[in-house]
C-alpha cells in the first residue's frame, strides 16, 4: 500500500528569509530560539536571520557540531529554558536542522534520546507536544527543511534516524541568496547529497508515484546545475535550482533510500568528522551497480529513466555507465577518490557493517543487502 503525505508551507525565492517574523507569529512562535552554527555565525548569514527578527524577542544557540549530537541537543535545550523560548528557528545545513528537530523532541518528552529513535521502535512516542520548527537552510543537500526525519548521533555513539510526522517543520524558508557564499567545496559536496537523495530514493521500492515525479525534476536540476554552482557561486539561476534540488530530493526520500544511507549513517557514527554529502557521493557509484540487479529497478527501467533525467545515453542494465557518470562528475568536482581519501580502513567495516545492517534505511532499498554485500560495497568505494 501507498502512503504518501505533504505537509509542510514552502516558500522558495530569493529574499524570503525576510518572511521570518511573520512566519513566526503565524505559527505561533513569539520567542524563538535560533539553532545554528559557528560557520553561519562566522560568514554573516547569521545576521540575516536576525535582521528579518528585528523586534521579536529570540535566543541563540550556535553550537551545532557538524554531525548534530545528543550532548548538543542537551545544551540547546538547557539555553531554550533558561531563555523561556517557545519554538525553533533553524537556520543552517542539515546538521543545524536535524539538531533543532532533536530539541523539538526533548525540550517536551522525558527520557534519553534514544527511545525516540525509529530503530528502537521510537517513532510513535514522538507526540504532537513538539516545539513548533521553522527551517531556514543554507546549504543546497540535506533537505531536511521538508523532511520528517532526523539524524543524531546518541550518547553511547550511534547515529541514529528519528521519523515522526510531528518533526516537519511547520514552515520551510528557502533563500537560495543564502547560499551565494557557500564555498566550492562544500557546494559540491551538498550538491551531491541532494543528487543522491533524487536517485536513491528513485530506486527504493516503495509504491509512491509523485515522489518518483519530483526526485526525476529534482535529478535533471541538480545534475544540470551543480558544476555552475560550484565554479560560480554568485550564479542566482544555478543556486535557486540546486536549493530545489535538495527540497525535492527530500520530499521524495519518505519513499525510502537504501544503501548509500545506511552505510554513509554508520560511517557518520564511527567517525564523526566525516561529511555526510561527501560520503553519499563515493557510496553511490557502487550502490548503483548494486541496485542494478533489483527485478523493480529492472523492470520499471529505473536507471535508463534517471540516465534520461540527467540528459546522458541510454545506459546497460548492469548500471555500470551510470555509475562511472557519477565518479567523473566526482572527479570534475573534486571530491575526494574514496573513502580511503578519508582515512576509513579495512579495519573499520565491521564496526560500518554492524551499524548499516540496523539503520533504518537498511530494508527500504531494492534489494536488501548481506554483510558480504556491504563489505563489497565498502571495498568498491575505497
Amino acid at each position: 500500500m501507498a502512503y504518501i503525505r505533504y505537509l509542510t508551507d514552502i516558500h522558495l525565492d530569493f529574499g524570503v528569509i525576510d518572511l521570518l517574523a511573520s512566519e513566526c507569529a503565524r505559527v505561533g512562535i513569539r520567542r524563538p530560539l535560533i539553532v545554528t552554527d559557528a560557520g553561519v555565525r562566522a560568514a554573516g548569514v547569521l545576521a540575516h536571520a536576525e535582521t528579518a527578527l528585528a523586534g521579536v524577542a529570540h535566543a541563540v544557540f550556535d553550537g551545532t557540531p557538524s554531525n548534530p549530537t545528543e550532548a548538543g541537543v542537551r545544551a540547546a535545550v538547557a539555553l531554550l529554558r533558561r531563555e523561556g523560548c517557545d519554538g525553533l528557528v533553524a537556520v543552517g545545513g542539515g546538521s543545524s536542522i536535524d539538531l533543532a528537530k532533536g530539541v523539538a523532541i526533548a525540550a517536551r518528552h522525558e527520557g534519553p534520546l534514544k527511545h525516540y529513535a525509529t530503530i528502537e521502535g521510537g517513532s510513535p512516542r514522538i507526540t504532537d507536544a513538539v516545539l513548533p520548527l521553522i527551517a531556514v537552510p543554507t546549504t543546497a543537500g540535506t533537505g531536511s527543511e521538508v523532511a520528517r526525519g532526523s539524524i543524531l548521533i546518541v550518547d553511547d555513539g550511534r547515529k541514529l534516524g528519528f521519523h515522526s510526522w510531528h518533526l516537519m517543520p511547520r514552515v520551510a524558508l528557502l533563500d537560495p541568496g543564502l547560499t551565494l557564499g557557500l564555498p566550492p567545496a562544500l557546494t559540491a559536496a551538498t550538491g551531491l547529497d541532494a543528487i543522491t537523495h533524487c536517485m536513491e530514493t528513485f530506486m527504493a521500492h516503495a509504491v509512491n508515484p509523485p515522489a518518483d515525479g519530483i526526485a526525476l525534476d529534482g535529478l535533471a536540476r541538480g545534475w544540470t546545475h551543480i558544476e555552475r554552482a560550484t565554479r560560480d557561486g554568485q550564479d542566482r539561476e544555478a543556486r535557486w535550482n540546486m536549493m530545489s534540488a535538495s527540497m525535492q530530493g527530500a520530499m521524495a526520500f519518505q519513499k525510502g533510500l537504501g544503501c548509500v544511507h545506511s552505510l554513509s549513517h554508520s560511517l557518520g557514527g564511527v567517525n564523526p568528522r566525516l561529511h555526510h554529502g561527501t560520503l553519499n557521493a563515493l557510496l553511490l557509484p557502487a550502490v548503483i551497480r548494486f541496485n542494478a540487479a533489483a527485478d523493480s529497478v529492472r523492470r520499471e527501467r529505473r536507471l535508463q529513466r534517471m540516465a534520461h533525467a540527467m540528459g546522458l545515453p541510454a545506459c546497460d542494465e548492469d548500471g555500470e555507465a551510470l555509475a562511472r557518470a557519477v565518479q567523473e562528475l566526482n572527479q570534475r568536482l573534486g571530491l575526494p577518490a574514496g573513502l580511503a581519501a578519508l582515512g576509513v580502513t579495512e579495519a573499520d567495516f565491521g564496526r560500518i557493517i554492524d551499524g548499516a545492517l540496523v539503520d533504518h534505511c537498511h530494508k527500504t532499498g531494492p534489494r536488501e543487502a548481506s554483510r558480504e554485500d556491504y563489505r563489497h560495497l565498502l571495498l568498491q568505494s575505497m
